[in-house]
């Protein structure tokens, strides 16, 4: 919708979604995940689960726990589309809180995997707004309103 309806600010804002997810998603799953290497806690270390009794309402998957790649990519969004749409900015946390808590609820996070992918996320969208805010004061024509 950005991106048909927008106008320049709309397409701008989508394209820079996608650096911005693939930073998020890429820090996340390539970079924190492997080096702190966190067993989910529906996963089964030494062949006995790392939480007795959890009840799974999806498959535990087999990547590792911290932080929440689904945090850290709806915290980023959330933050980005905040700083250019303010009026978006509760929908966007919102629905970024609901998706966090739903990886709680569901049993394959823990809260510090999301509050970690919230911090990450928000910093992932901090560092696009920097360079591009940097480099439209270079080039104003790729400057964005925010509002």
């Amino acid at each position: 919708m950005l991106f048909w309806r927008g106008g320049k600010k709309g397409r701008t804002v989508a394209l820079l979604l996608v650096p911005l997810i693939i930073l998020s998603d890429q820090t996340s799953s390539a970079i924190i995940k492997p080096f702190f290497a966190r067993a989910r806690p529906c996963h089964l270390v030494g062949g006995l689960p790392v939480i007795e009794n959890i009840h799974l309402l999806v498959e535990c998957g087999a990547g590792y726990s911290f932080p929440s790649s689904h945090a850290v990519n709806n915290f980023a969004f959330a933050a980005f589309i905040s700083f250019y749409y303010r009026r978006w900015t509760w929908l966007a946390f919102t629905y970024a809180g609901i998706m966090g808590f739903s990886r709680i609820s569901v049993g394959v996070h823990y809260p510090s995997d999301v509050l970690g992918g919230m911090v990450i996320g928000v910093l992932c969208a901090s560092i696009i707004i920097i360079l591009w805010e940097s480099l439209s004061k270079s080039y104003p024509v790729l400057s964005i309103d925010k509002g």
